[in-house]
């Protein structure tokens, strides 16, 4: 429902015509808020009933653009030509004599025809283990090949092919099940969900060093989370990466104080150091608690320690001995490695406000494309403050690419006065400008750093695999269950950002071969690459 409203002559704006348009611009923003909330809960019923919720029905393609002509002579993108086989495997040879060449025929020799063929089928082989008896009445079986994975009755390229087929094709338990017996693999449901989630204890340390190898070569990564129902509760997965690397970890909420437990990792430690005071100060806990805190040890073994540590010195107000323990947990964050001036690139949310942070230029334009005007006067001015937004983000682009000291105190003298133009809408959008005037340093981040993006979508799209993974699995039930989705989620999408394939990574890992080196020495090895090339993304 859109009120449209006459445009009212400068004469008669009055204070309190103007807060009677406030009082309807708000209105209308929450009765399209709740229009969205009504028809996402009546799509919800319509698939409960078994019916087909509200279509989603695309635009007109005879509103589509017309593609831009080709200069003459040149190709559409993506039309070169390469090599068909040039990726081919190693092929088996086959020759193909003429049957019965008529006579006086000779041979002039043989043209190639290149087949691509999937072996796909269940095999069982049966060892059969000679036992030999010693003098002394011992007895001894004869050990079994190398490929044969310690106590396992499946072998490794089974057992990778579960692994890629559920985390990486998002094929479900019940239809991995239906599909190995299709192909002959005896196998219970059981079993099938013990391979899935037992004894990958070597990827779980993989997996932890992806996120402290990747804080230590980078100068900024990339922060959002989404939720992630575990064991009936709801809860929340939070994904950090960039160029190098990503990594998961779902928990049961998304405070300040669970992103930095996040961020240490593995680690159960608390360290006092230089950052942990600047975040004090910066957060004004009081004087006398920071005094105590610098006084005696500066290093805890896990929490209990550090708990004890806080009860001895008097430290129980609550407020206190949260904002004590996030400095805690960012001292130890710096003592693993990571760069004290690290910037955190999120959506905006309050609880990854850490050491340098960036904030997303698309999220904080959002309200503004969000906002519903009820004019035309009102749909001009909001159609030309994200004109002038969006005009601002390409010259910060156009400075990320091409960093130079003159453009910079220009750009931010056209930051200031874009977020300080009076407007005749203060709550739609007046307000927003104000908003981005509080994050000014977030949002400008890049003037003083060019790697870091202006936008958090590279997150965002890391996240989006593990959406549809839960849109398609739904929630996990088991600590094993959630513990393998963020394992398996982070080694797949890190293989993917340093070009490794996933499915031979995994017949790797599984039969011990080492021919593909640790991610983390990949990742090491990217950034090292990173900082002796002009224009890196992530220099260390």
């Amino acid at each position: 429902m859109r009120i449209e409203i006459p445009v009212i002559p400068p004469g008669d704006g009055t204070p309190l015509v103007e807060a009677l348009l406030a009082i309807i611009d708000a209105q209308q923003q929450r009765l399209a808020q709740l229009e969205e909330t009504v028809q996402q809960l009546r799509d919800e019923i319509a698939i409960l009933k078994g019916q087909k919720p509200r279509p989603v029905i695309a635009p007109s393609r005879l509103e589509t653009p017309p593609k831009p002509l080709l200069a003459p002579g040149s190709k559409r993108p993506g039309s070169d030509k390469r090599s068909k086989n040039a990726s081919f495997l190693t092929p088996v040879e086959v020759k193909i004599p003429f049957p019965n060449p008529p006579p006086g025929a000779t041979t002039h020799g043989y043209e190639e025809y290149f087949v691509q063929e999937l072996v796909l089928h269940g095999k069982v082989t049966r060892y059969l283990r000679e036992r030999i008896l010693l003098p002394d009445g011992q007895t001894l079986l004869a050990p079994l090949p190398d490929d044969v994975l310690p106590g396992q009755h499946f072998g490794p390229t089974l057992i990778a092919y579960l692994l890629h087929q559920h985390h990486h094709c998002n094929v479900t338990q019940p239809l991995l099940l239906e599909q190995l017996r299709e192909l002959g693999i005896d196998i219970s449901a059981g079993e099938l969900s013990r391979l899935l989630t037992e004894n990958h204890d070597g990827f779980h340390q993989e997996k932890a060093e992806l996120l402290t190898t990747g804080l230590a070569v980078s100068s900024y990564v990339g922060v959002d989370d989404t939720g992630a129902r575990h064991d009936g509760k709801n809860g929340y997965c939070t994904a950090i990466g960039n160029d190098l690397f990503a990594y998961f970890a779902s928990t049961d909420s998304k405070s300040r104080l669970n992103f930095l437990e996040v961020l240490r990792g593995v680690s159960t430690a608390y360290t006092i150091n230089e950052v942990s005071l600047a975040y004090w100060e910066r957060q004004q806990l009081p004087a006398a608690v920071v005094d105590k805190l610098c006084a005696g040890p500066a290093h805890f073994a896990d929490a209990a320690t550090w708990q004890a540590r806080l009860a001895a010195l008097g430290i129980t107000a609550k407020l206190h001995v949260r904002l004590a323990t996030e400095g805690a947990l960012l001292g130890q964050i710096i003592e693993q490695g990571a760069a004290p001036d690290l910037v955190i690139l999120s959506d905006g949310a309050p609880q990854f406000d850490l050491l340098l942070h960036a904030s997303c230029w698309v999220h904080a334009e959002r309200p503004l494309a969000r906002a519903v005007p009820y004019n035309e006067v009102h749909r001009a001015a909001l159609e030309g403050v994200r004109q002038q937004l969006w005009t601002l983000y390409q010259d910060l682009k156009a400075y990320r690419a091409q960093p130079q000291e003159a453009a910079k105190t220009a750009l931010e003298a056209r930051f200031d006065a874009f977020v300080g133009q009076e407007t005749a809408y203060p709550t739609s959008i007046g307000n927003v400008l104000k908003e981005m005037g509080s994050h000014k340093a977030d949002l400008l981040r890049v003037l003083d750093r060019p790697e870091v993006p202006l936008h958090n979508n590279g997150t965002e799209s890391i996240i989006r695999g593990y959406v549809k993974t839960r849109k398609i699995s739904g929630s996990t039930r088991s600590e094993a269950g959630r513990r393998c989705r963020d394992t398996f989620a982070s080694l797949k999408k890190t293989c993917r950002k340093l070009g490794v394939s996933f499915w031979a990574y995994l017949g790797d890992r599984l039969r011990g071969l080492g021919q593909i080196a640790r991610l983390a020495d990949r990742i090491r090895e990217r950034a090292g690459a990173a900082t002796v090339s002009p224009g890196a993304a992530v220099p260390v």
